[in-house]
């Protein structure tokens, strides 16, 4: 699970920012995860080493042996230091879901990266291409929206803006099947939020909303339905208070 050469940009250390960093520490690249707040950097290496998906509890499923955790913490460094975050070949941005401040982050890290830096962001749903306009490198910025938790979904959308490069998509697609992840790359919309998982989530969602609304069955009754009729591992409504599909707005 090791072997990564690019060095890794993280912006935002909180639960997202922090498991994205872990997964790419994990896959053997150096990790430079960053935040502005000194309380979200000093609490985030118990997130990564301690939490319920951390690395100590791989180590104590089997799932990692004590040296490759060990390797993985050691590869990870948490800091305030923006200059130290932005020098990096790749940075996955994971602050919250706000659009202004992604498109402020964006034209910032455009002038502070080095030339060749792949910008890519996490967000659930806003149009990539708002985020490369920002920049005067349009061709390497992509969207790499992950699930929560990183360390155990598979989830690798990565959303392909128009101006996004053939080797930017090919890199991040690399870097995310080297992860473990299972990219699937998609096309941006202008027009639409939420990409392909959380556009029929939320479809999904409303229907479900309006048969109960109805009185046709309760929220129980519907999941129990859709277990047993499409084998999913969980029915609508214990997706939402599983809260693993990024649908919440502030993913930190």
């Amino acid at each position: 699970m090791t072997g990564g050469s690019e060095k890794i940009g993280v912006f935002g250390s909180g639960v997202m920012g922090s498991g994205i960093a872990q997964v790419m520490a994990i896959a053997g690249h150096p990790v430079v995860a960053y935040d502005l707040d000194p309380e979200v950097v000093a609490a985030a290496p118990e997130l990564v080493s301690g939490g319920r998906f951390g690395i100590g509890g791989a180590v104590a499923r089997g799932k990692l042996s004590e040296a490759e955790g060990e390797a993985a913490l050691a590869r990870i460094d948490f800091t305030a230091d923006r200059d130290a975050a932005a020098a990096v070949d790749v940075i996955i941005e994971a602050v919250p879901e706000r659009l202004d401040l992604k498109i402020r982050l964006f034209r910032d890290l455009d002038q502070q990266c080095p030339e060749h830096t792949i910008l890519a962001s996490n967000s659930s749903g806003y149009p990539v291409q708002a985020l490369a306009v920002a920049t005067d490198r349009p061709d390497r910025v992509i969207g790499w929206h992950w699930a929560s938790p990183p360390p155990v979904m598979k989830l690798a959308e990565i959303v392909r803006a128009p101006q996004t490069s053939d080797e930017t998509t090919e890199t991040i697609c690399r870097l995310a099947a080297a992860a473990g992840k299972n990219p699937v790359v998609i096309k941006d919309s202008a027009m639409s939020w939420g990409y392909v998982t959380n556009r029929v989530y939320g479809a999904m969602i409303r229907e479900a909303n309006a048969v109960v609304a109805e009185g046709v069955a309760s929220q129980a009754e519907v999941d129990q339905l859709m277990v047993d009729c499409f084998r999913w591992p969980s029915g609508p409504y214990g997706m939402v208070s599983g809260a693993t599909t990024g649908w919440k707005a502030d993913k930190r």
